[in-house]
């Protein structure tokens, strides 16, 4: 089964204030993308892995059903140790973990539905990375294949590393959808996405 991981622990430093509790069409960014994740394949299960303004961001979850939310107490010292907590809180019967970005809101269930059935239909595959007109996007979906490697990463880095270490068992898939490669990093991205 694979499962989702939704990253909302960052400190969007670059932002000036907490991405996750940007409005987005009405409520919280960090509810809309939990959303879009729970209204695909993943509604059996969604990791959210808070850290920065974790009480405010659980408060914008409330009363979804079908995640739960996990706490990243050294979250300040980069993305790996909040992946490293969103795959700690995964079942053992998950197979593949959807790793999220909380600033992602155009990525629909449709899209992370697209990367699951390819998954589907290469399942000796360690990684499915979306690429939109030659560009490498989110989310990536890991197999439980390289979960024990992804635990070792340390700092500011997501699975490229270990990605490249198995470059031959990756397989990428062509998306027409820019969703996979916009993101929201400073004030001016989200004025350019509203």
């Amino acid at each position: 089964m694979t499962y989702g991981i939704l990253l909302a622990a960052g400190t969007s430093s670059r932002m000036g204030q907490s991405k996750q509790l940007l409005e987005w069409r009405g409520r919280p960014l960090v509810r809309h993308v939990a959303e879009q994740a729970l209204a695909s394949r993943l509604m059996i299960g969604l990791v959210v892995v808070v850290g920065a303004a974790a009480d405010a961001v659980q408060a914008a979850l409330a009363g979804l059903d079908g995640l739960v939310i996990v706490q990243n107490p050294t979250y300040a010292s980069g993305q790996a140790s909040s992946l490293r907590t969103g795959l700690g809180a995964l079942p053992a019967t998950a197979r593949a973990a959807l790793v999220l970005l909380v600033d992602q809101p155009f990525v629909t269930p449709a899209l992370i539905d697209t990367i699951i059935v390819a998954h589907a239909t290469d399942p000796d595959a360690r990684a499915i990375i979306p690429y939109y007109r030659g560009r490498r996007g989110n989310p990536v979906l890991l197999t439980r294949a390289i979960f024990a490697e992804l635990r070792l990463l340390e700092g500011d880095v997501g699975a490229r590393e270990v990605l490249a270490r198995h470059a031959g068992e990756v397989r990428q898939i062509a998306v027409d959808d820019p969703a996979v490669v916009s993101d929201m990093d400073t004030p001016e991205d989200y004025a350019g996405m509203m």
